[in-house]
């Protein structure tokens, strides 16, 4: 058996399946700024169970860093549709950007990379009740939004690439403090990696879940199995001594993105793992049947 620093690596792994993702980049007189604006446009944006999206900061931005030399911040935004990532985008943009103190919005994608375009500005400029103008400044359009501390800057278009939603792993622990410090752990290590976001607070989830319900409106509910108070009730997949699982649950632009993001967490949740109550690793899958992309433990951690 596989084990870092006597923590069990159970031989599965996690599934993942594709979504539709873009990067919007908020600048503002200070970050303090930029951030308020971020995590607005973020806010209800966990699980495209019933968000309708997965969104969250990815980091911060130093003013050489952003279209127009101020602090800022990078969102990552993923959905499972391009209609359904355009309407997200609009919405988070319009009513939480826009209305925040000196913003401004602009794209994150390269437009190397980009798969397909959505409408930011040419939406939003409406707004403006006319008053807008528009810029084309080295074959980008940006539109000049008047408000009432001067004007809200954001581009025309922004990139979206094809995004993987839904690589995640199992802490599994002797009691509920012992998962929430490994996890805290784990946290800390994935948000060092780039193009990836932990779109659920703080980055954890204690309430995983399974496809499917018993009841027929739900498509989702309660991960049975890994829930300790229905050990005895249920076929349990926790190990005797087990008495909390917290997930962890990430998104990214890109598989290799989502496997380092991973392998950084569990090492992390595994340090000193055994004296801490962490007993193994595991992760959430379906038997292939929920989506194509498979990162597998082991081979990520080898």
């Amino acid at each position: 058996m596989m084990q870092i620093e006597g923590v069990a690596i159970e031989d599965t792994f996690a599934e993942a399946f594709g979504m539709r993702a873009t990067r919007l980049v908020i600048t503002a007189a200070s970050r303090t700024w930029a951030r308020h604006a971020a995590v607005a446009a973020t806010g209800f944006a966990t699980s495209v169970i019933a968000c309708g999206c997965e969104a969250a900061i990815e980091r911060d931005l130093a003013p050489r860093e952003t279209p127009d030399g101020r602090p800022g911040v990078a969102v990552l935004l993923f959905a499972i549709s391009t209609k359904e990532l355009q309407k997200q985008l609009e919405r988070r943009t319009g009513q939480c950007v826009l209305t925040c103190a000196t913003t401004a919005a602009y794209g994150g994608i390269a437009a190397d990379a980009v798969h397909e375009w959505l409408g930011l500005g040419r939406s939003l400029r409406y707004f403006g009740d006319g008053f807008q103008i528009s810029k084309l400044i080295d074959g980008r359009r940006y539109w000049r939004i008047p408000v009432m501390d001067g004007e809200f800057v954001c581009e025309d278009r922004i990139g979206l690439v094809k995004g993987i939603g839904g690589g995640n792993f199992l802490i599994l622990t002797r009691d509920a403090a012992a998962a929430l410090a490994a996890a805290e752990r784990a946290v800390v290590a994935m948000r060092r990696v780039r193009n990836v976001i932990l779109p659920f607070p703080g980055g954890v989830v204690r309430s995983g879940s399974k496809v499917g319900s018993k009841y027929r409106t739900l498509p989702a509910s309660t991960n049975e199995a890994y829930c300790p108070t229905l050990r005895g009730l249920v076929r349990s997949r926790l190990p005797a001594g087990v008495g909390a699982v917290l997930e962890i649950v990430s998104d990214g632009l890109d598989t290799a993105s989502i496997r380092l993001a991973m392998g950084a967490g569990i090492r992390a949740a595994c340090e000193r793992g055994a004296e801490r109550g962490v007993a193994a690793i595991s992760a959430g899958n379906y038997g292939g049947k929920l989506g194509p992309h498979h990162f597998h433990l082991r081979e990520i951690l080898a």
